[in-house]
């Protein structure tokens, strides 16, 4: 038991037995090394016996207080002096890394559902940790997403993606359900189970026609042969909530955008309503910077353990329920 606890103690101690060597090899002599180590005369020397005995060779031909390395003991100096140097700067090589990631510059897409509802803690987080990075948040609209994402405006997006183009990737981070939104007051608030047919009956409230909300509701009603009518379109679903709550009409709102504060009546919707995603957009192929990885591991800590940074198969499938190739930024 005590000798293999010996060889153990040995292999954990194995760097400071090759700088012991190295450095009495650099000097010419066991007293100098001990110095440059801060370390008694003795100890150096039990370090590269030990060396001597692990390795079943002789490292140095001693003469007097001089010493030589052996045929051996040059070999094994060409070997281990890299190894040590290595391991002497890494203290120095990774504050100089650090610093790089303490610095620089982060450019982030997105639309509002994402500026609004999704990215202001991680900012906060990640501007606490990183506080000499320069962010620059850009609010694309969806038709411009994919010409930044293109032409390298920006690091990556976050947002949610309806089809993929070949030259994008997508993988998603977050799932929202969709839920009825009405006025506190309103009858279908009080109402058991709602049907597709209650909501058609209503006054919806949406975001504009070019966007993939109202795309999505159109597709539902229209995959049912249900019809419906839009009372009123608004630009951002912050304006979309407060009509709601005016007491203007209804609307399908996804559950990103509701805190649980709002004066309104959150009901669940049918299942034909499918779930929303929403995550990381980039270009194929593209180098992310340390700032970029660093963020998005903020957003999910195992993105690149689990995808290596790629899209799966899966959530491009999980986004091409909708017929159309643009982003989701409503």
């Amino acid at each position: 038991m005590s000798r293999n606890s010996g060889r153990v103690y040995y292999k954990h101690n194995r760097v400071k037995q090759l700088r012991a060597f190295c450095f009495a090899a650099q000097s010419g002599s066991i007293s100098k090394a001990a110095e440059r180590l801060y370390l008694s005369q003795p100890s150096v020397s039990l370090q590269i016996q030990a060396l001597e005995r692990e390795l079943g060779i002789t490292l140095f031909e001693r003469r007097g207080p001089r010493i030589r390395l052996t045929p051996d003991g040059r070999t094994l100096y060409e070997l281990a002096l890299p190894l040590v140097d290595g391991i002497d700067a890494l203290p120095e090589q990774f504050l100089q890394r650090n610093e790089s990631l303490q610095s620089g510059r982060l450019d982030i897409a997105a639309g509002e559902s994402s500026t609004l509802y999704i990215l202001p803690e991680l900012l906060r987080d990640y501007m606490h940790a990183y506080p000499k990075v320069r962010i620059k948040l850009h609010h694309v609209a969806a038709k411009d997403m994919l010409a930044v994402l293109r032409n390298d405006q920006v690091d990556f997006a976050v947002g949610s993606m309806l089809d993929l183009p070949d030259d994008i990737m997508y993988k998603a981070v977050y799932s929202y359900g969709l839920s009825l939104i009405t006025p506190p007051d309103h009858p279908l608030a009080r109402k058991p189970e709602i049907t597709l047919e209650d909501i058609a009956e209503q006054d919806l409230i949406l975001p504009p026609r070019h966007l993939s909300t109202w795309r999505m509701v159109n597709l539902v009603f229209q995959q049912h042969s249900i019809p419906y009518k839009v009372r009123l379109e608004v630009g951002s679903w912050e304006t979309v909530k407060r009509y709601v709550a005016m007491g203007f009409g209804v609307s399908v709102a996804s559950d990103i955008c509701l805190s649980g504060d709002e004066p309104l009546a959150v009901r669940p919707i049918p299942e034909a309503f499918p779930r929303r995603t929403y995550g990381i957009i980039s270009r194929r192929g593209k180098f992310l910077s340390p700032q970029a990885k660093r963020f998005i591991e903020m957003m999910k800590p195992d993105f690149f353990e689990t995808t290596g940074g790629s899209l799966s198969d899966d959530d491009a499938e999980a986004q091409s329920v909708f017929i159309g190739r643009d982003t989701e930024q409503d």
